[in-house]
């Protein structure tokens, strides 16, 4: 039988000729870097309208005619207040003493397109000013829940192809040359290069798409928090690929496949959906950057954001390191006790028996 090192390898270099040959694999990943591209230069080309704002006093109102502005007019600064808060309008416009004759009132961040629109650029009052603004933490949040989404889906292609070896019993070929943890190794080996060159031409590409987008500031802030991003995604993904590979191993045909993957879609969904729920919610946000299948968005937003110092960073990295090693030691044993079962469904319980 082959050593465990040399098998790992040769299952590696196999899993890597057969994705890069499939239509699929760069089909997928063109879409994912034309999407990056979309979401950073869409915003700059599409005009979503005149932003809305309360313009406090009739007086104000009339100063503001043929600035592209949507004005509401109230008639008081707490009214006005009120509205900046609930969201309703952008800011709020009050006069004032200094030589613009009004000032700006928005909620956590400066609100450029309504600056830009007034004559003389207004002293502006922070409610509750904020580092990086709302706008720009979102959009960083979106692309990198996306990108990691997508390729912790990819991980999918190691369940199916597990599940093609056993239905094909092609796996029992290969286990009588080749260790069974070195083919979960190897796999997950091969999954995990590819998804790392592909992460690494995604943040080599990042630039040029945000300078396209006219955000070459907000590209000065995003740099630092790609670099932690990176090996928070390769890990993250890995810590998902040996569940991957589980879902696999636990059934016989692709048509059963599906069935078993509620889990691991949780996992995947479940840490995305959070995220952007509470993207605003820097409690919840540091909570989530220590849960390893949070972390991997969580931590690299909190630094973009400059919630959290470099060392919380390597304390969130090192329980995700943990995490890995613990989750691939278990999933090794029950993919080794599920591999050679080819006879419907086998249970968790089952394939933790049989293991070797």
């Amino acid at each position: 039988m082959t050593g465990f090192a040399a098998a790992t390898r040769l299952v590696a270099e196999r899993e890597i000729g057969v994705l890069v040959r499939t239509k699929g694999f760069w089909i997928g990943y063109a879409v994912t870097i034309i999407g990056l591209f979309a979401i950073t230069v869409l915003p700059a080309v599409l005009d979503s309208g005149p932003p809305k704002v309360a313009a406090v006093g009739s007086d104000v109102a009339t100063s503001l005619a043929g600035k592209d502005l949507d004005v509401r007019t109230v008639g008081d600064l707490a009214t006005a207040q009120d509205l900046v808060r609930k969201e309703e309008v952008q800011a709020a416009i009050v006069r004032d003493p200094s030589p613009t004759g009004v000032r700006v009132i928005a909620l956590y961040d400066p609100p450029r397109d309504v600056v830009t629109r007034l004559a003389t650029a207004p002293p502006v009052d922070l409610l509750e000013a904020a580092a990086v603004s709302t706008g720009e933490r979102q959009l960083v949040i979106t692309v990198f829940a996306l990108v990691f989404v997508l390729f912790a889906m990819g991980g999918a292609a190691i369940a199916q192809s597990t599940v093609t070896e056993k239905q094909t019993r092609i796996v029992e070929i290969l286990v009588s040359t080749i260790p069974v943890r070195a083919l979960l190794a190897g796999k997950i080996a091969a999954h995990t290069l590819l998804t790392l060159g592909q992460v690494v031409v995604l943040a080599l590409v990042t630039p040029i798409a945000m300078r396209l987008g006219g955000q070459a500031q907000l590209l000065a802030v995003v740099q630092p928090a790609l670099g932690w991003f990176i090996p928070f995604v390769v890990l993250g993904f890995v810590l998902l690929a040996g569940i991957w590979a589980v879902t696999g191993s636990l059934v016989s045909r692709q048509e059963d496949l599906g069935s078993s993957m509620g889990v691991v879609m949780i996992l995947v969904m479940g840490p995305y959906i959070l995220v952007q729920a509470f993207f605003d919610n820097a409690a919840a946000l540091a909570v989530m950057s220590y849960v390893p299948f949070s972390a991997p968005v969580a931590m690299p937003v909190r630094m973009f954001a400059g919630q959290a110092h470099v060392w919380e960073a390597l304390l969130s990295l090192g329980v995700l390191a943990g995490s890995v090693v613990v989750i691939v030691l278990l999933a090794s044993r029950v993919y080794s006790g599920a591999l050679l079962q080819t006879r419907g469904k086998v249970k968790l319980a089952k394939a933790w028996a049989h293991a070797d």
